[in-house]
């Protein structure tokens, strides 16, 4: 019988950013995100006191990670991936100590999780920094922020090497081509130029993470985070299919340097062609060796590339402008529903690295219906994530070593791309709305006990 391994993490995603709130609490500093109300896509808006925006509260877990624990405990979790607010801990990151009251929050939130024998995931930097940092250097445009990153890398590896064994260290590093200031605290009008040489820093920032991982916490293991976004060609025409492998290869190229340890040579000749001269020490190229022990990744969707521009009408979807698929179905949101595209890319990125990989964000927003008698009928959440699922089994079939799954959003929270919360992810609902109206009071979806029994079966009930 196909089965997952008995090692296999099962649980959920989330992001500091958009779950804790608290935004200005026991001195945390402003970061990115606080300055992106609007989310990923929006303008960057100085804050002033009495502004308001849905993350500053988002659902409130800042207070309420015990109880939220405790539902996901029910579940059977036994993972459960966090990130920690840079900004908890260096409010302005170049602080010359850091916040023992940050500290102290991430110490109580892992002793939670250690109490219901849930591991913790831990991403370094999800989709935020310092705001200051942006301001008073030019954000990791600047190369001491290199510096700065590493200090608190290290920081939080001599407090936590007790406590955490699984860490992560930027979200979706590849991002940062998409949305700078999200990725790289460069304004949105940056040229390629200027964001590829801040990528370039967080890259080797990236490195010196690991290395200093593999000192401080010998026996735990670090890895990447990718967005995995998937593209087919439109048609077996030969500029079509090259095409894709180019664009493919925009995002695979941050795997290349954190996995094998170097500037691959397609990367290196699209920097000459474009006349980026990126500055890059030999320091640089010797911290690159230090690679990642696993690959982690993000999978919503796949989308298609032409090298026909009559047909190159792309649509949005997530934070990648793709052709869309003829033969896909789309979500509310317009993001296309592909669950054997997730068995493909497990077989590419295992292909290409030979490293452990891990899933850890896939799911499905939809605007939810609390029915009259409190129930919430997710069908089409599960019949999305059982098909996931199954494709991940016939990937490990496939001779995958695929360390865990953990969906994106087990609770309702802020999402990342327009900050709204009508966009509902979890197996938990939040009643809070995008207006901030709601008593954050926390109810199970249908959902939540059909991934109950996927975790108690080690699989074994999903429907293929």
């Amino acid at each position: 019988m196909k089965a997952f391994p008995q090692t296999f993490y099962w649980g959920g995603a989330t992001a500091a950013n958009q779950v804790e709130g608290a935004f200005l609490e026991d001195g945390k500093g402003l970061s990115t995100s606080d300055v992106q109300p609007h989310g990923v896509f929006g303008d960057v808006v100085e804050r002033m006191p009495g502004d308001t925006g849905l993350k500053d509260i988002a659902i409130d877990f800042y207070h309420r990670y015990p109880d939220d624990i405790a539902l996901f405990a029910e579940m059977g979790f036994n993972c459960l991936r966090v990130s920690i607010a840079w900004t908890r801990i260096f409010p302005n990151g170049d602080d010359a100590e850091p916040s023992e009251a940050g500290l102290a929050f991430y110490d109580k939130l892992f002793d939670e999780m250690a109490k219901h024998h849930i591991t913790p995931l831990v991403t370094l930097s999800h989709y935020e920094m310092p705001w200051a940092l942006v301001k008073n250097y030019g954000g990791w445009g600047n190369r001491k922020v290199i510096g700065f990153f590493e200090r608190y890398a290290r920081t939080v590896f001599e407090r936590y090497k007790g406590k955490v064994k699984l860490w992560l260290t930027f979200n979706e590093i590849n991002m940062s081509l998409h949305a700078p200031m999200t990725g790289v605290g460069l304004p949105s009008d940056s040229s390629k130029a200027e964001v590829y040489q801040a990528i370039h820093h967080q890259l080797v920032a990236s490195a010196l993470a690991v290395k200093a991982c593999h000192e401080i916490v010998p026996e735990g293991k670090i890895g990447n985070m990718l967005l995995g976004g998937l593209m087919y060609p439109l048609s077996c025409k030969p500029e079509d299919v090259f095409k894709t492998l180019q664009e493919n290869r925009g995002w695979q190229f941050f795997g290349d340097v954190q996995a094998r340890g170097a500037y691959p040579g397609y990367m290196l000749r699209y920097f000459r062609d474009n006349g980026f001269a990126l500055e890059m020490t030999d320091a640089d190229r010797d911290a690159l060796k230090s690679t990642v022990d696993f690959i982690s990744f993000s999978y919503y969707m796949t989308g298609c590339v032409t090298a026909d521009e009559a047909l190159n009408q792309k649509a949005r979807g997530n934070i990648l402008n793709m052709v869309p698929n003829p033969h896909l179905e789309s979500s509310e949101w317009g993001w296309q529903i592909d669950p054997l595209g997730l068995r493909t890319l497990l077989n590419v990125l295992w292909d290409r690295y030979q490293k452990p990989l891990f899933i850890v964000e896939n799911g499905l927003g939809a605007k939810d219906k609390v029915e009259a008698d409190g129930s919430i009928n997710d069908d089409y959440r599960i019949s999305y994530l059982n098909d996931h699922l199954v494709q991940a089994r016939e990937a490990i079939e496939d001779g995958v070593e695929l360390m865990g799954f953990t969906s994106w959003g087990p609770i309702d929270l802020v999402s990342a791309s327009k900050a709204e919360l009508s966009k509902r992810y979890g197996f938990i609902y939040v009643d809070r709305h995008d207006d901030g109206t709601g008593t954050l009071a926390r109810s199970k979806k249908k959902s939540f006990d059909w991934y109950k029994e996927v975790i108690a079966t080690n699989g074994a009930s999903l429907k293929a």
